[in-house]
């Protein structure tokens, strides 16, 4: 596969064998990363179903779990029939019956007189069974349940829809596939593990970028210690132009796994290096030929010094992070070079670190809950070039506070500001739009500001 198929592929709409996914499983219940092959299993429940009808479909695709089929359980598209909000006839607050006759019964109608005593259902189990049994569809089995409910009918529309999407969640679950982003894999870890990523909310991500000022053709420094989400991010943006630069203390690189979620290009890969902070703090080392070379030639020469010839390893389950990924990537560069897929992350090639040291990073971004802030900042900041932003997450306040008085003391930055992000989230749907009782109320703070030059 050559490098432009790879990147159409890593920007297509469609699905392929090989490429990572986020599967919503009951409408945010349950969040599962998988990587597509004919061989990967998804379990919903005590069954287990095979993704390949996954691949080759576009992203956003419903698939609905099938139980009829005497072969076994499988995903098939859910192609929904007519309006599935039964809330449709509701306006101004008020239900609107069919005719104007049956209006009045329509209004009065409440759950005031409903006991929940289990008595009201009078299919059992056995019953069920023996419909699945007989290759009844989940829907079929979810009507059934409606048509044997002594209370449905006397339920409002409201509890209706409830009582429907809790049948359906049971025997018909779905299954959505979302494209593995920047923000989509922010919010499954948050919901799910937010201690591998550092408690980093989506918004709090947005605004690091932003701060940070992460455009095209930049040369980003950073720190990341929330699993590579940050560093697959940043790289998100870029585009496959400029520089990641991830850096590290000590000789141990911290994790990126994050990063092979994110389904990026082999360009997009190979722009982004690590480094150790010792490396980028050590003087510049002397080059006696072509002592006048530009820096551009200096990046396009790493470029092809950096590419390595390694495997993509196969990426393990691993409950801790919740990463679920089957099988692995087969990816070649071009027939011109005999090149394999680059991993993400390789060590920066001497030129280009030179080069850093020169004319400075455009930008510093950290975001390491377990390093002491000041120290990160007061050795790291003096990489960027004059005037660069910079940008510092941690979920405690008073680290940043220690290292925002520390800057102004030492007159390294100026514009510096504290920020504590808010998001809150809505359910917007007829006549019933409010904040969801259960939310995030912490997100952490950002410290950011403008590095200025040290007389």
């Amino acid at each position: 596969m050559s490098s432009t198929e790879n990147i159409n592929k890593s920007s297509s709409r469609i699905t392929w064998e090989g490429c990572s996914v986020l599967l919503d499983i009951n409408d945010g219940d349950r969040l599962v990363f998988a990587r597509l092959s004919p061989a990967a299993k998804l379990k919903i429940g005590n069954k287990n179903c095979s993704l390949q009808p996954l691949i080759g479909c576009p992203f956003g695709t419903v698939f609905q779990l099938d139980t009829s089929d005497s072969d076994g359980p499988f995903l098939s598209p859910f192609q929904p029939k007519g309006d599935v909000n039964n809330t449709d006839e509701i306006k101004d607050g008020h239900f609107q019956a069919e005719s104007k006759d049956d209006q009045p019964n329509s209004e009065s109608k409440d759950n005031r007189s409903l006991i929940d005593n289990n008595t009201a259902q009078s299919l059992t189990g056995e019953d069920i069974e023996d419909m699945r049994r007989q290759g009844a569809k989940g829907n079929e089995i979810i009507e059934a349940l409606i048509a044997n409910s002594a209370t449905f009918d006397k339920k409002t529309s409201f509890s209706q829809e409830k009582y429907r999407l809790k049948k359906q969640k049971k025997y018909a679950p779905r299954v959505l596939i979302r494209r593995p982003v920047a923000r989509s894999i922010c919010e499954a870890y948050f919901k799910k593990y937010p201690l591998k990523i550092g408690f980093l909310r989506v918004d709090t991500l947005s605004l690091l970028l932003s701060m940070a000022n992460v455009s095209s053709n930049s040369d980003i420094l950073v720190v990341d210690m929330v699993g590579g989400l940050l560093t697959g991010a940043v790289a998100e943006r870029l585009g496959g132009t400029g520089f990641v630069c991830n850096s590290y203390l000590g000789q141990t690189p911290h994790s990126m796994d994050i990063v092979r979620i994110f389904n990026l290009s082999d360009e997009i890969c190979k722009r982004i290096v690590r480094s150790s902070i010792s490396d980028l703090l050590s003087p510049k080392e002397s080059r006696p030929q072509n002592p006048k070379q530009d820096v551009g030639s200096v990046e396009s020469q790493s470029i092809d010094q950096m590419s390595v010839s390694v495997s993509m390893e196969e990426a393990s389950h691993s409950p801790e992070n919740g990463i679920s990924d089957i099988g692995a990537e087969n990816t070649t560069f071009p027939a011109l070079k005999a090149y394999k897929a680059t991993k993400a992350g390789e060590k920066a090639s001497q030129e280009i670190l030179d080069s850093w040291k020169e004319n400075g990073f455009s930008s510093l971004i950290i975001a390491a809950p377990d390093l002491d802030t000041w120290t990160v900042v007061r050795d790291l900041l003096p990489l960027l070039s004059n005037s660069a932003p910079f940008a510092i997450y941690h979920q405690y306040l008073q680290p940043l506070a220690t290292c925002m008085h520390n800057l102004q003391l030492e007159k390294m930055a100026i514009g510096l500001q504290i920020t504590e992000p808010w998001l809150r989230e809505y359910q917007v749907l007829p006549s019933r739009t409010h904040p969801h009782m259960q939310m995030s109320a912490f997100g952490g703070y950002i410290l950011s500001g403008t590095k200025i030059c040290s007389s």
